[in-house]
């Protein structure tokens, strides 16, 4: 088997997994049950092999500067359409495959030890199995359509997990809400599909047909694709005004927040744009549109989550601001800045949902970080991973996030965008500020119960401290020639055009020490405020901050109150007295004329008789007046 033929196997592993399972899964049901054990198996061996099946090929990539490229069969030819079923295995593939494997391997083990005991584990498994794989079709998609298989295939999945314990209501509704959400946005996604199409022509849809032909492409036709195809990933990053489902979404089981958030679903639409890096280059105005769209949604859902009491929802508005990041650089064509973000941001937030989880579990599935507060088990190696993880996202000298953040602001200020540049320094101080109130509500602020130790299992704390390793020095890998580095991520994405940071050095330690003051501070005064905060006196989600700025209730007001008095209007106004009326009218007046008529036939020899006469005479009059007889 050559190197080549290895590409599709990075997916048909999990694929095959997700298969296995929910067959073992159906016949544990049915007939004789399996053990746990089983779904473990291949629940984990199966990421493991797509994650070392990409670890050969990088390897491989590094030494001979080769591009895997693999097409099975041809899908569909019909006339100028014309889709392979194929998969790219570039640069940008790669990288993301893996860490998205690696991550998502280990968030997998995690789930074993989360998911002890639990009735439908086996399901849980095949459900995440087919989770990674639709991620990895995403990821290694040699063209836009089968990009979109694995776009909708991650949704679908997200939805499943999502109201996994659909006996609960409120899961299932969470579930809806993130399905229908994500609707919206690929509806647009399909639009700007389309109309890419329209725009090149008789194209071949690969990414590198694509590419080479889109200078011959209508400048007004490439804005309003770039533009709609930006709008599916509003939806399925969690961006303004598309980003609602997100914090619901954590009605799922933690280990399944941790794949969302770290290293599948949200980061799907930085991928996508910068996989369509060749597009957006030239459409400039959509470009500054996305980073602003970022800036205002990481500004957003920042003051948001500085009001929160649920752990898990401030880590998904923590989420929806890092994105934010993420799509300020891209946005500005630094494409490699922003994959970086989206490399580091999967190793500490992966683990701050872990982290999360281990807690809940042990303080008996509590949220509220003040009642978890109250009732502080000893969870010694979740504490330290939880601290890296803390930080890492909060910016601190010289952890993974710093290196990634700083870049990002540098981005935005080298490019003379000072609002956006401000907003996102604003945006640190406020990352800063609710991570650490957080920390120190949950580990630090005084209670007045005695810590005893609780055991957590080894499956759910070897992943977090490989993830607290990734979360200290993953940022080295990109390390700033200001401190002696080579940007050896920026290089190995050279490929995408990215732009890259070429101010002086005193005007880069300037702004370092500028976003490390401003993290510094966010830390002082979440310090100051809540190190020694009496947790029995619990702040409370109020206010418009508290209330998210009232924004479920105004789209629910707006879109799902609206629809439904379309939809009575429509059921017992224009179907029953319009529609109905109408055809039960007509249909009313037939029968009416059918009885009528029918009176005339009564088998009455006499009447039919009278009748004939009657004719008779009617023919004998008109040909007497006719012939003037």
């Amino acid at each position: 088997m050559n190197d080549t033929s290895l590409l599709v196997w990075i997916i048909l592993s999990p694929l095959l997994g997700a298969i296995l399972n929910g067959a073992f899964y159906f016949y544990h049901i049915k007939k004789k049950p399996v053990s746990e054990l089983v779904f473990c198996i291949i629940g984990t061996g199966t990421p493991l092999i797509a994650f070392l099946i990409t670890l050969s090929l990088f390897l491989n990539m590094v030494e001979t500067q080769t591009t895997y490229n693999q097409v099975l069969f041809t899908w569909l030819n019909i006339d100028s359409l014309n889709i392979q079923m194929g998969f790219l295995g570039d640069n940008l593939s790669i990288f993301m495959s893996m860490f998205v494997t690696f991550v998502g391997w280990l968030i997998h083990i995690y789930a074993i030890g989360y998911m002890t005991g639990d009735n439908g584990f086996g399901k849980f498994f095949a459900y995440f199995n087919l989770f990674l794989a639709s991620m990895l079709i995403l990821v290694l998609a040699d063209n836009p359509v089968i990009l979109f298989i694995g776009w909708e295939g991650v949704g679908v999945c997200s939805y499943l997990l999502i109201s996994f314990y659909y006996n609960n209501k409120d899961n299932v509704i969470a579930g809806n809400k993130a399905f229908i959400a994500n609707r919206v946005g690929d509806f647009g996604f399909i639009l700007g599909l389309i109309t890419l199409f329209f725009a090149l022509g008789e194209v071949d849809l690969s990414f590198a047909s694509l590419e080479a032909n889109i200078s011959n492409a209508s400048p007004s036709l490439l804005l309003l694709s770039g533009f709609l195809l930006f709008v599916g990933a509003m939806g399925k990053s969690a961006q303004i005004p598309l980003y609602v489902w997100l914090p619901d979404a954590m009605a799922g089981p933690t280990p399944i927040s941790a794949l969302i958030h770290a290293a599948t679903m949200v980061t799907a639409g930085v991928y996508m744009v910068a996989r369509f890096h060749f597009l957006y280059s030239g459409i400039e105005e959509i470009g500054i549109f996305i980073a602003y769209i970022g800036a205002f949604s990481a500004l957003f859902a920042a003051i948001i989550a500085t009001r929160q009491t649920d752990i898990k929802k401030i880590l998904a508005y923590s989420t929806m601001s890092q994105l934010g990041y993420m799509f300020i650089a891209v946005g500005l064509g630094f494409y490699s800045s922003g994959l970086f973000h989206v490399f580091t941001h999967a190793f500490f937030k992966a683990m701050l949902f872990m982290g999360a989880g281990g807690m809940i579990i042990a303080l008996h599935h509590e949220q509220n970080i003040f009642k978890m507060a109250q009732h502080r088990a000893s969870l010694p190696i979740i504490k330290a991973t939880f601290f890296i993880g803390v930080i890492a996202i909060s910016g601190v000298p010289f952890f993974s996030g710093f290196f990634s953040k700083d870049a990002i602001l540098a981005a935005a200020f080298q490019e003379g965008e000072y609002l956006i540049w401000g907003i996102a320094m604003f945006t640190a101080f406020l990352t800063a500020f609710y991570m650490f109130r957080m920390f120190f509500i949950l580990f630090i602020a005084p209670n007045k119960h005695t810590e005893n130790y609780v055991y957590t299992s080894k499956t759910i704390t070897f992943p977090l401290i490989i993830l607290a390793i990734g979360a200290i020095f993953a940022g080295y890998l990109n390390l700033p020639t200001i401190l002696w580095g080579e940007h050896l991520v920026d290089t190995w994405l050279s490929m995408l055009n990215s732009k890259t940071i070429h101010m002086s050095h005193a005007t880069e330690w300037i702004l370092i020490f500028l976003s490390v003051a401003v993290a510094s501070a966010g830390i002082f005064v979440a310090y100051k405020k809540y190190s020694n905060f009496d947790v029995f006196k619990p702040e409370e989600e109020t206010g418009i901050i508290g209330n998210k700025f009232y924004i479920d209730e105004l789209y629910d007001r707006i879109f799902v109150q609206f629809s439904k008095k379309i939809s009575i209007f429509i059921d017992q106004t224009l179907d029953i007295k319009v529609i109905d009326a109408f055809i039960m009218g007509t249909c009313n007046g037939f029968i009416s004329l059918g009885k009528k008529v029918a009176t005339l036939q009564n088998a009455n020899v006499r009447f039919y008789a009278i009748f004939m006469l009657t004719g008779m005479s009617c023919i004998f009059i008109y040909l007497y007046i006719s012939l003037g007889l």
